[in-house]
C-alpha cells in the first residue's frame, strides 16, 4: 500500500476544490495510491501566498518529515506553486529529501526520468508564473480603464456588506502610484 496526500488549492472564492478531488481520488485508486491526508485550501499561492497557504505547505512538510505518506498528489503543479522555477524546485527537493515523491495528475511526465522531469518543470514552473503575472496585468489595466472612464473602482456602492475591506497589497501599490502620477 502506498500512501498517498492530496493537495488540494484554489485561488479565489469563486472556485471550488471540489472540482479537483474526483480526479485525485480516480487517480490515487487507478495507481493503488491510499489517501490518508488531505491539504485544501482556498488561497492564492502567488509569491508565497498568505499565512493559510504558508501554514499548510509547513504542515505538509512536516508530515512528509514524520513518514506520514510517500507520495504528494497534485491536480497540476500551478496548484502547489506560482512562484516560479527556484519556488517549485525548492519544493520538489524539500519533499524528495522527505522521501515523498510529487505526483501530478495533469503533468504525467513528472514521473519521468530525473533529467527529463527538471526540465519539464523548470518550464512549466515558468509558464506559471506568467501566467499569474499576465493575469494580474489585465486586472491592473482594468482598474485603470475604469478609473480613467469615471466608473467606481472596488467595492459598488449599495454593496450590502458594510464592513471595511481589506487592500490587496497590490492594489494598494497601484493606488498609491496613481496618486503619485
Amino acid at each position: 500500500m502506498i500512501r498517498a496526500a492530496i493537495w488540494v488549492r484554489v485561488s479565489t472564492g469563486h472556485q471550488d476544490n471540489e472540482n479537483q478531488v474526483p480526479d485525485l481520488e480516480r487517480f490515487a485508486e487507478h495507481h493503488g495510491y491510499t489517501i490518508v491526508k488531505r491539504y485544501q485550501l482556498e488561497e492564492s499561492a502567488w509569491n508565497g501566498g498568505a499565512k493559510g497557504y504558508k501554514a499548510t505547505l509547513e504542515q505538509a512538510l512536516h508530515d512528509a518529515h514524520l513518514g506520514q505518506f510517500e507520495v504528494l498528489l497534485v491536480w497540476a503543479v500551478d496548484r502547489l506553486s506560482r512562484g516560479g522555477i527556484d519556488e517549485v524546485f525548492g519544493l520538489f527537493k524539500q519533499f524528495r529529501q522527505r522521501n515523498v515523491t510529487l505526483v501530478s495528475v495533469q503533468e504525467q511526465w513528472l514521473n519521468s526520468n530525473p533529467e527529463t522531469q527538471e526540465l519539464l518543470l523548470a518550464i512549466t514552473s515558468w509558464i506559471a508564473q506568467r501566467e499569474s503575472a499576465r493575469r494580474s496585468e489585465r486586472i491592473k489595466a482594468g482598474l485603470a480603464r475604469r478609473q480613467a472612464a469615471g466608473k467606481p473602482v472596488g467595492r459598488q456602492p449599495g454593496a450590502k456588506d458594510h464592513q471595511k475591506r481589506h487592500r490587496s497589497g497590490y492594489v494598494a501599490r497601484w493606488e498609491r502610484q496613481r496618486e503619485q502620477a
